[in-house]
């Protein structure tokens, strides 16, 4: 009321402000693996008007969600008697291989207010490794992948459990026609059938692997018979070569001998020479002691 007795009335906005804690990051993780989504944790502001909005960092660098890499699920929720506002933010990333080993992540809350500046989480720091490629097992059956002309063959390309890894075949260096199957059946193999089988899996983190090559080979085929003639010759030649050695030591026996018995005769004939002289001095020793004085 006015000092003239006049009533009157003027309206004024007022703004209320709530400024929330520090946020913070629930649950984290400590390890991320490549190639693979992971959530990272779930960033936390409560008590804040009006909303606000969080933002996540990677290495002091603005994450920007692109749906594929980087992904993040928002929620904001008001309570309904205070009015203040709960804002969550999880974020769940796809390390790329080749990326920083240690990054560090960070999470802000920003104001819809003039003058203030956005709120940061203490940073957590990460460490990416990358898992060891699966090795891929190739198993045959027969045993040793030899087979009887028209037999059958059985190759198995094992992968690790919980894979689910396109297998396909090659045969001497070269791919084989066939759709994927972790099995290869060689039915009535013939000659062309041998030669030697490995598998090979794509892997989407780690590219083309390849397992360990088996043989296939045919009983009585043209190569498992020139490996025998192989062996046969081998083994006529050791035969020979121990036949020459006993034959050397035969002829080396028989000479010595008859360089004993050609000894003995010459012995022989030295003693009867000796013997000769002997007597023919015997008498002239008697004719000189006769002549003596």
């Amino acid at each position: 009321t006015s000092r003239n007795g006049k009533e009157t009335r003027s309206t004024y906005q007022v703004r209320v402000y709530q400024i929330p804690g520090k946020p913070e990051i629930v649950d984290p993780v400590s390890e991320l693996v490549t190639g693979v989504p992971n959530k990272v944790g779930t960033c936390l502001s409560e008590g804040g008007y009006p909303a606000g909005t969080l933002n996540w960092h990677w290495d002091g660098k603005p994450l920007i969600p692109d749906g594929k890499g980087i992904s993040v699920q928002e929620e904001t929720r008001r309570h309904p008697e205070t009015g203040l506002f709960t804002l969550q933010s999880v974020l769940t990333v796809t390390p790329t291989l080749g990326g920083a080993p240690h990054p560090t992540v960070s999470c802000s809350f920003s104001p819809d207010l003039p003058r203030h500046g956005a709120l940061y989480t203490d940073p957590i720091q990460l460490s990416v490794w990358e898992p060891v490629p699966p090795e891929l097992q190739l198993v045959v059956e027969p045993e040793g992948g030899i087979v009887a002309p028209g037999g059958t063959v059985t190759l198995t390309c094992e992968t690790p459990a919980q894979s689910s890894l396109q297998i396909h075949w090659i045969k001497d260096g070269m791919p084989l026609p066939l759709p994927p199957n972790p099995v290869l059946l060689l039915s009535e193999v013939r000659p062309q059938d041998q030669g030697a089988y490995s598998c090979v899996a794509t892997h989407p983190r780690h590219g083309p692997l390849e397992s360990h090559a088996i043989h296939v080979h045919i009983i009585g085929s043209v190569e498992g018979q020139g490996l025998g003639m192989v062996a046969l010759a081998l083994g006529i030649l050791g035969g020979l070569g121990i036949a020459a050695l006993l034959i050397g030591a035969t002829k080396w026996q028989r000479q010595r001998r008859r360089g004993e018995q050609r000894k003995a005769p010459e012995n022989e004939e030295e003693e009867e020479e000796h013997e000769e002289l002997n007597q023919s001095e015997e008498p002239e020793a008697a004719e000189g002691s006769a002549a003596g004085p």
